[in-house]
């Protein structure tokens, strides 16, 4: 069928509900609309689902949800493990609530058991409650910090990782089998707890989260004591992290954190932001406000599933709130937990980090300074979980640290995904350690500088909605590709990295090596004097990223550099 034919079955099959036919009948005059919600089925990724709400194939709705998890359902069966059972976890965004029951009775419907949280939890809750429960799978409903017309159905597998290779594209082939909507099965809630398929978890994995949260902490004495002085100001943006960020806070000894009262509710809409996304200047505007008016050390805002953490901390020189990149907090994280292990002989001889590929290359220098191995991954934390998971399964690697530049990391094996709660508490832990040096987080990032160099990174994102904006993605990478500069800017091109094809290519010789990593549709070009470029589409939205990185002799030279090196890059972007 093409798009108006698919349209007009929603419309008039009665398998659709009245209000999902009542919304499709408002646009019947909008073909640009019809076609938008209708031309493909929303495209279950490496990730999952992410989309805009709303009645249609391309949308995020109970029927798109559906048929997700009978495919999920599927494979789960094939692989023999539906008595394990799916953790199942959801956030503050609308429908969040209504998404996750669907997939919980359907997988029900399946025969597989469903143990779903009786309210919102983080996302790195998830990944821990499978773990913990020993569960086959998990579900978490949410965008993480995509605008509030955003939702998403994020699969994990067994080990706590969100999926990878081959069963990623293994369950998207489950899901994409499932054609005919009258196969997608679905029970009652409570013909699903009548046959012991449903249920409810909460507390229980709360307290056993918080006391694994709590055994990462380095110098607990240290907390305690500073922490009665140290003052904390804290935002959940609207989302999941107002009760186990404040809740862990606590426990571990800081006694002087305050809430931004208008963003500690969940709230959908997220009405005192335009976008929930701490990665964002004006998502501060009412933390740092109140810091300001209180007097705080530090400013910490987690996104609304809590795996993200935004981070602005005080300048002692100029008394100014200065913000900090999350290579810049995965930084200050990394070198105070790698230099207290250190001091405490508790580094193995095994001992790595990890990061992905668009992340700072200070994290190399630091790696070096400590003698831990780096390991490096592509875009996409459950590639990190996924080294743990080998280091694991072969016995050889222990685990001290992962981050990415898009403010998530992960301290602890505990869970799989980067994790907000835990980065607020070492975050915090660090900050208390460094007050005793009479030094902020700011201060210790300049001294971090000094030690390592002045690597400053920055990322420039277009956005190109649609079929027309899909199209123009796929022909900038395409014309990157075939057309690989040998400058950018005032850098020469030392290296070009095509992750598609597995190449590296060194432009001065003309040799071709291997990367080492899985194919993926990502460009990198390495420049001179520790320059870097790359290139890639987003997985989870209408969006081409830039990812730039630059060493500078000075903060200050570092971002001139940054600055005009990211003029040439858009310029190739045109």
């Amino acid at each position: 069928m093409d798009y108006m034919d698919t349209y007009k079955f929603w419309c008039e099959n009665d398998y659709f509900d009245a209000k999902t036919k009542e919304e499709l009948l408002a646009i019947k005059n909008d073909e640009k609309e019809i076609k938008e919600r209708f031309y493909r089925d929303l495209e279950f990724g490496t990730g999952g689902l992410r989309g805009i709400i709303g009645a249609g194939t391309n949308r995020m709705n109970l029927y798109t949800v559906r048929k997700a998890t009978q495919g999920l359902a599927n494979f789960i069966i094939k692989e023999g493990g539906q008595d394990k059972g799916v953790a199942i976890a959801y956030d503050s965004r609308r429908m969040s609530i209504e998404f996750s029951e669907e997939v919980a009775l359907c997988l029900c419907a399946n025969g597989i058991k469903a143990y779903r949280f009786e309210s919102l939890r983080p996302t790195p809750e998830v990944s821990f409650a499978l773990r913990e429960l020993g569960c086959i799978a998990g579900v978490n409903i949410t965008a993480s910090h995509n605008p509030a017309e955003y939702n998403g159905y994020k699969v994990y597998w067994e080990d706590g990782a969100q999926i990878t290779p081959p069963k990623d594209t293994e369950i998207i082939n489950e899901v994409n089998a499932v054609t005919d909507w009258n196969t997608v099965k679905i029970m009652s809630r409570e013909e699903a707890v009548e046959k012991g398929l449903y249920h409810v978890i909460g507390k229980e994995i709360d307290d056993k989260y918080m006391e694994a949260l709590k055994k990462l902490i380095v110098m607990p004495e240290l907390v305690k004591e500073v922490g009665k002085t140290l003052k904390i100001v804290y935002t959940p943006l609207h989302g999941t992290g107002n009760l186990p960020v404040r809740r862990i806070l606590k426990e571990i000894g800081f006694e002087n954190v305050y809430v931004v009262k208008e963003q500690e509710l969940p709230d959908g809409d997220f009405p005192t932001v335009v976008s929930p996304n701490p990665e964002n200047a004006s998502a501060f505007e009412l933390a740092l406000k109140l810091a300001d008016e209180v007097g705080a050390d530090l400013v910490l805002a987690t996104d609304p599933d809590a795996d993200r953490l935004g981070v602005y901390a005080k300048d002692s020189t100029t008394g100014e709130y200065k913000s900090f990149t999350g290579n810049m907090s995965g930084m200050i994280i990394c070198e105070y937990l790698l230099s207290m292990k250190q001091a405490k002989n508790e580094l193995k001889d095994d001992s790595f980090i990890v990061k992905t590929i668009v992340s700072t290359n200070m994290a190399d220098k630091v790696a070096e300074a400590y003698n831990v191995e780096l390991k490096e991954c592509l875009t996409g934390f459950k590639f990190i979980g996924e080294l743990i998971k080998i280091a694991e399964d072969t016995n050889h690697g222990t685990y001290e640290f992962g981050f990415e530049e898009s403010y998530g990391c992960l301290v602890g094996t505990h869970a799989r995904d980067k994790d907000a709660v835990v980065a607020v508490m070492a975050l915090c832990e660090a900050a208390a350690y460094y007050h005793t040096k009479g030094l902020t987080l700011w201060d210790q990032m300049m001294e971090i500088y000094k030690k390592y160099g002045y690597f400053r990174e920055g990322l420039e994102t277009l956005t190109l909605k649609g079929i027309e904006g899909a199209e123009k993605i796929k022909s900038m990478m395409e014309s990157i590709r075939n057309n690989p500069p040998k400058k950018l800017g005032d850098y020469d091109v030392v290296s070009f990295r095509d992750y598609a094809c597995d190449t590296i290519t060194d432009i001065a010789t003309g040799d071709v090596k291997s990367t080492g990593l899985r194919k993926s549709n990502v460009l990198y070009f390495d420049l001179a004097n520790d320059a870097w470029v790359c290139v890639r589409p987003s997985g989870t939205e209408p969006k081409i990223k830039f990812y730039i990185g630059v060493k500078g002799t000075s903060f200050e030279d570092a971002d001139k550099l940054l600055g005009t090196l990211t003029e040439s890059l858009m310029e190739l972007a045109k």
